[in-house]
């Protein structure tokens, strides 16, 4: 089975414009929604009267750009999108004086997804996979068995050992509490033919999600093209609901 997520919906109107004509054309399977964002609201009403497949796009690394009253949520957003923004590798530190405000700011993002969409999310990733951080990962804060993306699946020679290794620990981690693919692949690296057809003949015995994000023109046109038609057409292609 095939899973196509459009990543960042809500975030802004092109996104999620974007991502709409996508799936009207049954090129896009699912969608993960971020809340508190500037397109939001109009996001979780179309998604609701197209019956869209939707998740939460966990937010730990970009302002919020929509209206936020809480006081206290926004400050710990804030001390958390600073934190993570300081180095590529603060993923990776634990931050013990930032332990509640990540349990709050998850706990907040959800249940303002409830309030939009109406239901909790079909599954739960990150932007810019944020979600895999050391403060989520390390307290546990997603509930158990609740369906979590992954990290990247690469092929032998793409990464080194150390990255391989670390990945491989992540998805153990994941997998002992949630329910995730068993492939996870980003279509912007694997937009020539050849490379894409490697990740449909994943998808014909396994379960694969294929992340993108349609405002990139190349992953766009690509998505409304014959050429990803043809290469998945004989695939199961659904949403996280189905896995």
């Amino acid at each position: 089975m095939l899973i196509v997520n459009a990543d960042d919906w809500g975030r802004s109107v092109e996104e999620t414009d974007r991502a709409l004509c996508c799936a009207q054309n049954g090129c896009v399977t699912s969608v993960t929604a971020m809340v508190f964002m500037q397109d939001s609201h109009r996001a979780a009403t179309i998604a609701k009267d197209k019956s869209l497949d939707a998740g939460l796009h966990l937010n730990l690394s970009q302002p919020f750009t929509g209206d936020v009253s809480d006081g206290r949520l926004i400050e710990g957003h804030r001390r958390i999108v600073r934190f993570l923004r300081r180095s590529k590798y603060a993923l990776l530190i634990y931050n013990p004086f930032l332990r509640e405000s990540f349990r709050r700011v998850y706990e907040a993002q959800a249940s303002e997804f409830e309030r939009l969409y109406g239901r909790p999310p079909s599954h739960i990733d990150g932007h810019q996979h944020m979600h895999l951080c050391s403060n989520m990962l390390m307290d546990e804060i997603i509930p158990a068995g609740t369906k979590v993306r992954r990290s990247f699946t690469f092929f032998p020679g793409e990464k080194d050992l150390i990255n391989r290794f670390y990945r491989r620990w992540v998805d153990g981690k994941l997998a002992r509490r949630h329910r995730l693919t068993d492939y996870f692949f980003d279509l912007s690296q694997n937009l020539a033919p050849q490379k894409l057809a490697r990740v449909a003949h994943f998808a014909c015995d396994a379960s694969v999600e294929l992340m993108t994000h349609p405002v990139r023109q190349a992953e766009y046109e690509l998505l409304l093209s014959g050429v990803f038609r043809n290469l998945t057409e004989n695939i199961q292609r659904t949403g996280y609901t189905s896995l």
